[in-house]
């Protein structure tokens, strides 16, 4: 059995007992350290080397927002779940944004907060079609005008059914669902999904659909 190691940020000492609590006695999670802000969290993960990590956004010195960014943009990065209250918060989307892969609510049960660590190391975003559609709406209020340029031109590089994948995830679907309206193989969907991210230099599924929202090829 495979142990998925854990840190934990969040800077209530409270919160971070109750997920040691909730989490730490599961046979395939090791919680290898905490942390109480950004700051630590990075040196944590450089010492630690965890997997997962659990990460929540508003904190001070340095927040959950910035530590995700760095996190992500080192070598055999670990995957990062948001801590967070809300569902559709600007900060959540740009945390998704800098290659969060998904998001858990600070009130989940046990059961949802296993599910979301296992998740994602299996390479599936912790966000259902449903919350996805929610996010990629809240976005649609932010600064759409000044992304739709960049996003375009970012998608012209992928070939046209690489471009139907992405839609297809752009609007909740999942790669069975995909696969059904093309009329491909699951296994199909899936290389165009890699191709994809390896194309636009993104980490998650989650990145697709906001950027396929942001060139507006969900429209109409």
């Amino acid at each position: 059995m495979n142990v998925i190691r854990l840190l934990l940020v969040d800077d209530d000492p409270l919160v971070r007992s109750g997920l040691t609590l909730m989490l730490g006695g599961a046979e395939d999670i090791a919680i290898v350290g905490e942390a109480a802000d950004g700051e630590q969290a990075l040196a944590a993960a450089a010492q630690t080397r965890p997997d997962v990590v659990l990460m929540d956004i508003r904190m001070p010195h340095m927040d959950g927002l910035t530590a995700t960014e760095r996190l992500r943009e080192r070598p055999d990065a670990p995957e990062v779940v948001v801590l967070t209250t809300f569902h559709a918060d600007e900060q959540v989307l740009r945390a998704l944004r800098a290659g969060a892969a998904g998001f858990v609510l600070k009130d989940a049960t046990p059961a949802e907060l296993l599910a979301a660590v296992r998740s994602v190391v299996a390479g599936d975003p912790v966000l259902s079609p449903a919350v996805t559609r929610q996010l990629i709406t809240h976005a649609a209020a932010s600064e759409r005008d000044v992304r739709t340029a960049s996003a375009r031109s970012r998608l012209a590089g992928l070939a046209e059914r690489e471009r139907e994948v992405a839609v297809g995830i752009g609007r909740g679907s999942s790669n069975a669902e995909i696969a059904a309206s093309l009329f491909l193989s699951v296994a199909t969907v899936k290389a165009h999904v890699s191709r994809i991210m390896t194309k636009l230099g993104l980490n998650n599924r989650v990145q697709i659909a906001l950027l396929v929202h942001d060139a507006g090829l969900l429209d109409g």
